[in-house]
């Protein structure tokens, strides 16, 4: 008798054989099991045992689940979210239970989850960090649901409001270059950033606007806040969100930047569009109605000498400032000097000659140290290759993180033996590394995640004075202990700058 798989296969490729038409009644049972096959991704996890579903939460720390009424009512889901799966590898992941089967029932009462109550007999539920998080409501799109894996707490796309839909949304360097080149209606283009607030309030007013012109005019929209969109925004100098541009024929001309605008302003503009005024001459600080005296050349020396007390500025004109100090309860004066008018008495008091700054400090990660900066290109790869990974998510203006930076060098330093275990660090203040630190969880400075493998595990959330580090090796637990700023080791290590106690714990 054929095998199932040879039906299968045999049939699929549109062959037709008599010896199996004997067997033609078996389809109905076994066909539809290897289109399934064939259509679900590998990389989605099929769970029907409560005990693996609970090891999979507590391992994966971003979760999206499909729970269907039956295996034909997850078909259509399962298409597109093997498109899914392989679009946020090593990001998210993506698991399915078939609530029709036993033992699958069980672990959906006990999730207390009952797809067949909704329209389609499908229901998508969000684990974050081991517990359910919402429900996806979003657009059932291949975009829309990367996007949602790869920042589940961030707002939806611009493009799944309904009210958007004559918005032409651009998603890469190669689509705006290809809208560009085609397009020879005029183009009004917003770069944005998903988080601004000018562009949210912006957006209504850009979305009725594309609508009434719709034909005429192309109003569009693309969000550049990744570190992938680094060359469009130096080529379109976007130093800022919203930053809207205005092209004729695929060229750019100049800004549009009226940021509180209404839907009749953009079109208005649209019928005439002007470069932007240029911003009127800044009134000079000596002219305006302010409390400090402004000296020259010609009063310098008599206003000093009448006025033993006197804190002076030099400069040169630009943006107005004002200095108020009290000294031992006395107002001192206050005057300055137009400095580029006034070389004379800056050469008499040596402002031409003044001594150069010291370099900056390096910082932590120009220094030679064995911890490793990761950032979001290298972020995944680097940790898959290392099974026990501790990363500090730290801001450099952070006080908790400078304290805490010392410590953490030390602890590397002390591990750069063990090829399996890495001491990593991420700078969140990088524009690059917003995302990452977003998607790892990273809400306050400095935060610590310990991953297994580059599978997220624990973060610690105790006292920040106080550092608990789980390095699982074989099968034992080392727990190191960053505590103040002292050293005191015993017979385990001998080093100059951290607390180190060690405690072995069976796992």
């Amino acid at each position: 008798m054929p095998k199932p798989a040879d039906i299968c296969n045999q049939y699929s490729c549109g062959l037709f054989n008599p010896i199996l038409m004997s067997h033609v009644l078996l389809l109905p049972t076994i066909f539809p099991a290897c289109l399934l096959s064939a259509k679900m991704s590998p990389l989605i996890e099929k769970i029907s045992d409560q005990k693996d579903f609970k090891k999979l939460l507590r391992t994966r720390n971003n979760v999206l689940v499909l729970y269907s009424k039956s295996s034909a009512a997850a078909d259509t889901s399962l298409r597109l979210l093997s498109d899914v799966a392989q679009a946020v590898k090593g990001r998210g992941t993506i698991s399915w239970i078939d609530c029709s089967d036993s033992e699958s029932r069980k672990l959906c009462k006990k999730m207390k989850v009952d797809p067949s109550l909704k329209e389609k007999g499908v229901e998508l539920l969000h684990y974050k960090d081991g517990a359910f998080h919402t429900e996806y409501n979003r657009a059932l799109t291949l975009k829309s649901m990367v996007a949602f894996l790869k920042d589940p707490e961030g707002a939806p796309l611009w493009e799944e409001d309904p009210e958007a839909k004559d918005i032409v949304h651009i998603d890469s360097e190669k689509e705006l270059k290809r809208l560009l080149k085609k397009e020879d209606r005029p183009l009004l283009l917003m770069f944005y950033a998903p988080w601004c607030g000018v562009c949210k309030r912006m957006m209504p007013s850009f979305q009725q606007a594309s609508t009434e012109v719709k034909g005429m005019y192309v109003l569009a929209g693309m969000n550049v806040y990744s570190a992938e969109f680094e060359k469009i925004k130096e080529e379109y100098n976007v130093r800022g969100y919203p930053t809207i541009c205005y092209f004729e024929k695929g060229k750019f001309l100049f800004n549009f930047e009226n940021y509180g605008a209404t839907a009749k302003d953009i079109i208005e503009w649209l019928k005439d569009p002007q470069p932007p005024k240029p911003q009127a001459p800044e009134t000079p600080w000596s002219e305006e109605d302010n409390a400090v005296y402004h000296l020259t050349d010609d009063d310098f020396d008599k206003f000093t000498k009448e006025h033993p007390s006197v804190l002076v500025m030099f400069y040169a004109p630009c943006e107005s400032a004002f200095f108020l100090f009290f000294f031992q309860r006395r107002l001192w004066h206050f005057a300055s000097i137009l400095t580029s008018k006034k070389k004379k008495k800056l050469k008499h008091y040596s402002i031409f000659s003044p001594q150069a700054p010291p370099p900056p400090e390096p910082t932590w990660e120009e220094r030679q140290t064995s911890v490793i900066h990761l950032a979001g290109e290298d972020f995944r790869e680097s940790l898959k290759k290392k099974k026990h990974a501790l990363v500090m998510f730290y801001a450099p203006w952070c006080p908790h993180c400078k304290n805490s930076i010392p410590h953490f060098t030390t602890a590397a330093e002390l591990f750069k033996e063990d090829r399996k275990i890495a001491y990593a660090a991420v700078d969140c203040a990088k524009e690059q590394n917003h995302d990452l630190c977003k998607q790892e969880g990273v809400d306050g400075y400095p935060t610590f995640n310990y991953y297994n493998y580059g599978k997220f595990i624990e973060k610690y959330n105790g006292d920040r004075g106080i550092l608990f580090v789980w390095l699982r090796k074989k099968k034992t637990s080392i727990i190191l202990l960053f505590q103040n700023h002292t050293l005191g080791v015993g017979n385990l290590v001998s080093c100059p700058s951290v607390q180190l106690s060690f405690s072995f714990l069976n796992i």
